[in-house]
């Protein structure tokens, strides 16, 4: 990777609690674009690169135990807001004997929600053009209001004038959005300024109906997105780069144990891999790789002793 690389990830990190088999929760710290910036800064670690965390969180003890965490994972945090007497969002993870997630969200008066608000959102958004790469997702619109997004919106413009690159996952969760056809039309105008769009086949077809991996990255590809790589769980991923198509399978054998993260992981080891100046294709492997492993644990971020070998 070249020296130098700075990279943010802007979203919300919950309190996330998750059912064991003998009906107890455990308590951890998550977020779609949180886990990808935890794999990222282990991939990245030992360069002169950094990866930064952007969002709001209160003054409560959870919050400092997730500041906590993240600095330990290498993770910068001078862009996290600390706002007085809020709470960060909690939610509950069920997992079926697929190892497939059902999730139940309290968030209405989450921290994170005001990422973009007051002062903390205009330094945030000032902060957007000293990035070389901007990673967000659908649920990072989620959470803001239209205000909110307008700055963020702003801000990404700004960035990219200077040079940034943004990727986008739409990573769509209906419980965030009045309906899918709110939902699609914000991420598409987000969309419009992404170079990188990372989005899974499932959420496609919730957002615009029952369509192919081929037809969803046409589709996304009439937004001006020059790199789209379409996730479909444990079946190829389809690159469409330049009007031209490649699938790359996924690890064989792989038995799910709990597929949170899985998609969060495949990003962070598709980016590293393309900002080393590997091809789409081998990026894609590696985020099959590391995917293939996150899904072999339970929760959403390995122990780093189980960190898979990205010689691939």
């Amino acid at each position: 990777m070249s020296a130098g690389i700075k990279i943010a990830a802007i979203g919300e990190c919950m309190i996330e609690l998750s059912q064991r088999d003998d009906g107890a929760m455990s308590l951890a710290y998550g977020g779609d674009t949180l886990n990808t910036a935890v794999y990222l800064a282990r991939l990245c670690a030992g360069g002169e690169h950094t990866v930064d965390y952007l969002t709001a969180l209160g003054d409560d003890p959870y919050s400092a135990e997730m500041l906590a965490f993240w600095r330990r994972e290498g993770i910068g945090t001078d862009l996290v807001a600390r706002l007085p007497g809020r709470l960060p969002g909690l939610h509950t993870i069920r997992t079926d004997q697929r190892g497939e997630r059902s999730f139940h969200y309290w968030r209405s008066a989450a921290a994170a929600r005001e990422m973009l608000r007051g002062e903390a959102g205009q330094r945030l958004a000032e902060a957007l053009p000293g990035y070389d790469l901007i990673y967000l997702s659908g649920i990072s619109l989620s959470i803001l209001d239209d205000a909110g997004r307008d700055r963020l919106i702003d801000g990404l413009d700004t960035a990219r004038g200077a040079g940034a690159r943004v990727a986008f996952d739409s990573n769509y969760r209906p419980g965030g959005w009045a309906d899918a056809a709110t939902a699609g039309a914000v991420m598409d105008r987000l969309l419009r300024r992404a170079d990188i769009a990372l989005p899974s086949l499932d959420d496609e077809r919730a957002l615009h109906g029952d369509i192919g991996a081929d037809r969803a990255a046409r589709r996304i590809a009439g937004l001006e997105v020059g790199e789209i790589c379409i996730k479909d769980g444990a079946g190829d991923c389809l690159i469409w780069q330049d009007g031209k198509t490649t699938r790359v399978a996924a690890e064989p054998g792989i038995t799910p144990v709990d597929t949170t993260a899985a998609g969060d992981s495949f990003n962070a080891a598709y980016l590293h891999r393309r900002l080393s100046g590997a091809d789409p294709t081998a990026a894609a492997r590696a985020g099959h790789r590391l995917a293939g492993a996150v899904i072999g644990h339970r929760g959403a971020v390995l122990p780093a002793s189980a960190m898979p070998a990205m010689d691939v």
